[in-house]
């Protein structure tokens, strides 16, 4: 009984929550300016790469 209530919700929340279909659309960053894209990542891997050197 509590399965199949959960399952009924689940599927209509799945249902009800339709988004912007595509590539790059689900993300959480925009993709559609490469440049500011390529120096989101550089900063990111970058400072992920030179953290261990710091570190005291």
């Amino acid at each position: 009984m509590l399965g199949q209530s959960i399952w009924r919700l689940t599927t209509s929340v799945v249902c009800r929550s339709h988004s912007e279909e595509g590539p790059g659309k689900n993300l959480l960053f925009s993709v559609e300016n490469k440049w500011q894209l390529l120096a989101m990542m550089t900063l990111y891997f970058g400072s992920r790469f030179t953290a261990p050197f710091f570190i005291l």
